[in-house]
């Protein structure tokens, strides 16, 4: 009696110990795919910011000069794209259509600049110096917020497939997820023509 007594009280406690991994692995993951979601938020922050400043730009260019209306017009609707992608959840086709109008934003904006060059009363007002300088700043900013993103996307994928928490992930559905990678042939310097 007094064994069978014992192997309950061991059965209970292992139970008690599975209900309290489950529960310790699920916070875990909550807290993983949080922060998943937040940087995300930060990368679209900082392309809402990219969006904003871009038009200021082309606003300040246009006033100051008699600018090539193809590349104002190419800006134009990368912008548009852009701005039509903002937003929704991290799942892979959303960071995938983001990151391609991104890029074609963010070309159009380097074409803008080179453009300048042949302006030189342009270069030296300061809303554009000041524009410029923040449009490069904010390029950085964006590098490091989809480097954060990539990193809790690391982590919260190394929790979801690592033994045992695999098995609480899988049962409570908490998937992969995919992060920001390189287009193909980003390796390749882009060669701007006029």
């Amino acid at each position: 009696m007094n064994r069978k007594r014992y192997s309950g009280y061991l059965i209970g406690a292992l139970i008690v110990l599975i209900g309290l991994y489950i529960i310790v692995a699920y916070n875990s993951l909550v807290k993983k795919e949080n922060e998943v979601n937040r940087t995300w938020s930060e990368v679209q922050s900082t392309y809402q910011r990219r969006l904003d400043l871009t038009q200021n730009l082309v606003n300040v260019v246009k006033g100051i000069s008699d600018f090539e209306q193809g590349t104002l017009t190419q800006i134009a609707e990368a912008r548009s794209k852009a701005l039509g992608v903002v937003g929704g959840e991290p799942t892979a086709a959303n960071v995938q259509s983001q990151t391609v109008a991104q890029n074609q934003l963010s070309a159009a904006s380097n074409r803008l600049i080179v453009v300048v060059e042949k302006y030189p009363q342009l270069k030296g007002t300061t809303a554009y110096s000041g524009l410029q300088t923040q449009l490069e700043g904010n390029e950085r900013r964006i590098k490091v917020a989809r480097n954060d993103f990539n990193t809790a996307i690391a982590d919260y994928n190394n929790s979801v497939r690592g033994f045992p928490k695999s098995l609480v992930a899988k049962m409570f559905r908490f998937d992969e997820k995919q992060g920001f990678q390189s287009d193909a042939g980003a390796d390749k310097n882009i060669e701007i023509k006029f």
